[in-house]
């Protein structure tokens, strides 16, 4: 490859890119090659180095011919974070020479190849202010960016990811080899080492299963549905209502009066105003969405009117069954016979809530997870009576709102939920352990997690996890909620302590100051330790994970999820379980089943049954078999 362009360079014939679409990993490489970039503004048309994202790195020459172009820092920002760079940014950065219209894209392409070689057309650089200079053209500011970024790179990654820093490795190689083809050959090698490491497989893994996931199980509905109804504008029906609207469908968002549906509208703007501010969207597309969000109360008959063309209802009021049952009731008073009727609940069986319907075919679970705009995946829930064009309407609406679909049986807690139960539970019993909040939030976060479980907690909402781990504790678990008899999320949710929501939770919110320790949390959490083990970290990890993975594994057994790839895909997505390890069944196969089952069984010798690895678990470690081939 680079032999190609060396010989055309040698000949002075120039190259021109001329981009339209994705323009992406080698693509952007190909194209760093040329001697002209042009790109087309079209809106598919993104630029970038996406190859950390599947632990690799640019490994066609991008860590050493995007810095001339664009500056050190900025290279290293594409490089470390493999975001999109869009057209308009391009062009100031110096990633791209011209922008135009991609109906006149050719024309410009081969006028600037002519250009070039006559002589009259010269690539312009981007000049450099002051202080790029003093950072990127001296060796003490380049010493002092490489040193912010390694910290950057060690504090967002843990340790867990080697790209990151063998990135950093690769473009500083370049400042310090004599000639490009000596960098260039250091770059081919990293690029091998890091292609046969676990978490490049683990990341690439994952990836194949998102892009296998986006085929509909149920096949494509005869008619795509355009015209959605949202009940409830709390933060999960605000949240829905966004992405539908963001994807071109037509949203009715219904609440019992103007306060509360304007609170969900608000929340909407907010979000989207927060994307135009950091460059994420245009002005034209937030005011097309917010054009898409007709508010609706329960006063007057425009609501009962305006469900007649709905195609598909999103219940999101709260968790109770009764409640859900009088909303379904009322709907189906006024919507098409083909309605379909979904129901966005945490935990709830859908078989129970489709006995308030006249429809039950038409009902379905659509599990979403907050926060909605953010999250990616979506839980689908079929009941036994639920049709299949239900179950492709719903898979499919899930997929054009941008989200990862996973079929999942109605059970209670559904798939991620039902792990987070025990999850949960054993965080409780570590406390219980004399393990500190504050040490067991960060060390369990520290196993590769987003946020720890105190934190997640007070994300989701102490009343949300309380409801969940109650709910589970009856429901049909057994012994795998068992490890804990504190109630401790119950005396919070008691005194008002609801996480971020109401201000203080395992944690205080004091606005822009960010979180600390909440007093009364630490006073609750001392009067039900039991005994101080003196746990160290590892042991601490492995003893909530475990209890996580247990149950992702028994899922698979009993056929709640289909697949590995989507308890993978719905651990990573659904609760942030460490991407670099792949999804629990991922990385039972890096570490060993054998070995994990071991761990497991001397716990349950340990502290208790609730740790007995399940049967597929045990069959499996005998023979040290994989889930993934």
């Amino acid at each position: 490859g680079h032999a190609t362009f060396d010989r055309i360079a040698k000949k002075g014939i120039p190259t021109i890119a001329a981009i339209n679409g994705s323009c992406l990993g080698g693509g952007l490489e190909w194209a760093l090659h040329c001697s002209y970039r042009i790109a087309s503004t079209n809106k598919k048309t993104v630029l970038g180095l996406p190859e950390v994202k599947l632990g690799l790195l640019p490994g066609w020459g991008g860590t050493q011919l995007l810095r001339p172009l664009v500056g050190l820092q900025a290279a290293l920002d594409m490089m470390l974070t493999g975001k999109n760079i869009r057209p308009d940014r391009a062009i100031k950065m110096g990633l791209v020479d011209e922008i135009a219209d991609p109906h006149s894209l050719e024309t410009i392409a081969v006028r600037a190849a002519e250009e070039l070689a006559k002589g009259t057309l010269k690539p312009k650089r981007r000049p450099k202010g002051l202080m790029q200079k003093a950072l990127e053209d001296t060796s003490f500011g380049r010493n002092l960016v490489f040193k912010k970024a390694k910290e950057m790179v060690e504090k967002n990654t843990g340790g867990h990811y080697p790209s990151p820093p063998t990135i950093l490795e690769c473009v500083e190689k370049g400042y310090n080899s004599s000639n490009i083809k000596a960098a260039l050959e250091f770059e081919a090698q990293k690029f091998s080492e890091m292609a046969s490491t676990t978490q490049s497989e683990a990341l690439i893994g994952l990836f194949d299963g998102s892009t296998h996931l986006k085929k509909n199980p149920f096949g494509k509905p005869a008619k795509s549905v355009e015209n959605v109804v949202v009940l409830g504008a709390g933060l999960m029906g605000a949240g829905i209502a966004q992405v539908s609207a963001e994807k071109g469908m037509n949203v009715l968002l219904k609440d019992r009066d103007f306060v509360s549906v304007g609170k969900g509208v608000k929340y909407i703007e907010d979000n989207l105003k927060s994307k135009l501010k950091k460059r994420k969207t245009t002005k034209f597309d937030v005011d097309l969405a917010m054009s898409k969000v007709v508010p609706l109360v329960d006063d007057g008959d425009l609501w009962q009117r305006s469900f007649k063309k709905a195609g598909l209802v999103i219940e999101a009021v709260p968790e109770n069954l009764d409640l859900k049952h009088r909303v379904i009731k009322q709907a189906e008073e006024f919507l098409p016979e083909n309605c379909i009727f979904a129901t966005n609940t945490s935990a709830l069986p859908i078989s129970e809530i489709a006995k308030a319907s006249r429809r039950p075919e038409n009902v379905i679970g659509m599990h979403y997870f907050s926060p909605v705009p953010m999250m990616p995946l979506l839980e689908v829930i079929p009941h036994s009576k639920t049709s299949k064009v239900a179950s492709s309407i719903a898979s499919d609406v899930g997929s054009r709102q941008g989200k990862t679909v996973i079929v999942v049986k109605d059970v209670p807690g559904f798939y991620v939920n039902r792990c987070l139960g025990p999850f949960l539970v054993e965080t409780c019993s570590l406390v219980e352990d004399g393990v500190g909040l504050e040490f067991l939030d960060k060390t369990i976060k520290g196993f590769g997690l987003p946020v720890g479980p105190l934190t997640l907690a007070d994300e989701v909402g102490m009343d949300v996890a309380h409801h969940v781990e109650a709910f589970l504790s009856k429901a049909d678990m057994g012994n795998r909620m068992l490890g804990s008899d504190s109630k401790i999320m119950a005396q919070m949710v008691e005194k008002g302590m609801l996480g971020r929501k109401t201000g203080k939770g395992f944690y205080l919110y004091e606005g822009k100051k960010g979180k600390k320790i909440n007093p009364e949390a630490l006073s609750i959490a001392k009067n039900i330790v039991k005994k101080d083990l003196k746990l160290e970290g590892k042991e601490i990890q492995n003893r909530a994970i475990s209890r996580f993975v247990n149950e992702a594994v028994l899922c698979l057994q009993e056929e709640i999820i289909s697949s590995p790839i989507d308890g993978d895909i719905g651990a990573v997505f659904g609760m942030g379980f460490s991407p670099f390890l792949g999804g629990p069944f991922r990385m039972l196969d890096i570490v060993g089943i054998g070995q994990y089952c071991g761990m497991m069984s001397t716990f349950a010798e340990k502290y208790g049954k609730q740790f007995e690895p399940c049967q597929l678990m045990k069959d499996m470690a005998k023979t040290n078999k994989k889930f993934h081939s």
